[in-house]
């Protein structure tokens, strides 16, 4: 008798144990999952389109919020460095970068120089609307991106959406955490970094600053002024007017570390279409490795950067510059090195002393003759092999006048002054004053150092010297301007200079 056959039925899978591999996310770690995509993807946001460039009188800035832990406010004046203030504690921090003086609207400030009056509450509006832009644009970024990272993380819109709803809480948490706690008075208690830390011991403490306010925005005024009329002084000098084809050439020396040396050198180059910077020396003050973040500006200069040694700068600085990684555009030149840059053949040695505070051992009686002879050795060894030198480089005069004969123009500073001859065997010797006004170090004089640097223009075939420009700044300030504009005795139709001067 066959037996009856019963329907078959499937056995249930066993069901994971509490904890298995296939447990479901605990509430907790999918609450902790949720904080982390929010938080990343409002930090992508903000990232990606959470900047504002709004201008602030006749300055281009640009705001950003940033998260931080201590919050704050830091105002970044490259290359300078930074200024940090505890302007507030909340999870997020403004930043602001000061990114160029507009010629444009300084010019429209000289033009109408009764504006000057309202430039503080233009600044203060200027601020107020940058800052409201700012907030918007904020919101729409953290909002954005932590739901599209909700959204690709979960692929769920609901999660996505609580991603965003989530960020944009906290982001108003925040502002009411900026806001219970601005502390207006923290402008009296900045932190410097960078190069600003010598700022103190410059400009005087918080209480001078504000006494004398009034005093720094006349300065402020003359400074907008002479400024803008040095970017135009190029169209009207006499004379003289360079082929387009025609090397330029910017010689600066003695920097001292003043930063603001960076600012003029980075206009000029702009201003002159330069083809190659020539530095003779005492870039630095006291040739430390921690003053090496100085030459940092140089790599971004747009030009060219040769470079000798100086009494002021050490081996370590002449190391650092010669970093080609770190450097592209620098050349360090030293006992008769020579290279061909922008068109021009160009040897030089750096300085045999290295004494920044006058402290150091007694040097060997005629050590910079000895250095200029054996420049000049070089020099003599180019031309034999087939690539003679245009222009032969030295930190001090008595090292460049001995490559007299030896070519037709030599280079050098360490005076603080120019100075301009034709020596006796026709070699052109051309030494310049400070191009950081004497350094920081000038603030402890009873009349500050002018800025001083020229411009050399040279025939691109015969690569002679056919005119140069010197360009002198009122020193710290820069409450005046001159350019005057020179030619060769050869070549000169009036034995006076033409000088442009601004008052």
């Amino acid at each position: 008798m066959a037996r009856a056959r019963l329907p078959f039925r499937r056995r249930p899978l066993p069901r994971p144990a509490p904890g298995g591999p296939f447990a479901a996310p605990r509430p907790f770690a999918r609450a902790l999952g949720l904080v982390g995509v929010l938080l990343f993807g409002a930090w992508l946001g903000l990232l990606a389109v959470g900047s504002v460039r709004t201008a602030v009188g006749p300055m281009d800035t640009t705001m950003t919020l940033r998260p931080s832990l201590s919050g704050g406010t830091r105002i970044d004046v490259s290359p300078l460095g930074a200024l940090e203030l505890e302007s507030h504690h909340a999870p997020v921090r403004l930043d602001v970068d000061v990114d160029r003086l507009d010629p444009v609207r300084s010019q429209a400030l000289v033009q109408h120089p009764e504006r000057l009056a309202g430039l503080e509450d233009e600044v203060t509006t200027d601020v107020a609307a940058g800052t409201r832009e700012l907030a918007l644009r904020s919101c729409v970024a953290v909002v954005t991106g932590a739901t599209a990272l909700g959204l690709a993380v979960y692929r769920r819109p609901r999660r996505a959406l609580a991603a965003g709803g989530l960020a944009l809480t906290l982001l108003a948490a925040s502002g009411v955490g900026v806001y219970a706690t601005w502390n207006p008075k923290s402008v009296l208690e900045p932190k410097f970094s960078g190069l600003l830390s010598s700022a103190p011991s410059v400009v005087g403490d918080a209480r001078s600053i504000v006494t004398d306010f009034d005093v720094y925005q006349q300065e402020l005024a003359r400074l907008v002024t002479n400024v803008t009329k040095l970017y135009d002084a190029t169209s009207t000098l006499p004379v003289y007017s360079p082929d387009p084809a025609t090397l330029r050439v910017l010689h600066v020396s003695d920097i001292h570390l003043n930063p603001a040396a960076w600012h003029i050198i980075g206009s000029l180059v702009e201003q002159y279409d330069i083809d190659v910077i020539i530095d003779s020396g005492d870039t630095m003050d006291h040739g430390t490795a921690v003053e090496n973040s100085f030459l940092d500006p140089i790599a971004d200069l747009g030009a060219p950067y040769v470079w000798v040694r100086g009494n002021h700068d050490s081996a370590v600085t002449q190391k650092y510059l010669s970093d080609k990684k770190r450097f592209k555009n620098a050349h360090v030149l030293d006992q008769g090195r020579a290279v061909t840059v922008g068109g021009l053949r160009i040897a030089g040695t750096g300085d045999p002393q290295f004494t920044p505070d006058r402290t150091g051992p007694e040097q060997a009686e005629g050590v910079e003759s000895v250095a200029g002879r054996t420049l000049a050795a070089a020099l003599r060894e180019q031309r034999r092999s087939g690539t003679p030198v245009d222009i032969a480089v030295a930190h001090e005069p008595e090292a460049a006048e001995e490559t007299d004969g030896e070519v037709p123009l030599a280079l050098a500073g360490h005076v603080h002054h120019r100075h301009d001859e034709v020596l006796k065997d026709g070699t052109r010797l051309m030494v310049e004053g400070s191009t950081g006004g004497g350094g920081l170090r000038a603030v402890q004089n009873e009349k500050p150092e002018q800025v001083l640097a020229s411009v050399l223009y040279l025939d691109r075939s015969t690569r002679r010297l056919q005119a140069w420009d010197e360009i002198t700044l009122g020193g710290l300030g820069l409450t005046t301007a001159e350019v005057s504009r020179h030619l060769p005795e050869d070549g000169r139709p009036d034995a006076t200079p033409s000088p442009i001067r601004f008052g």
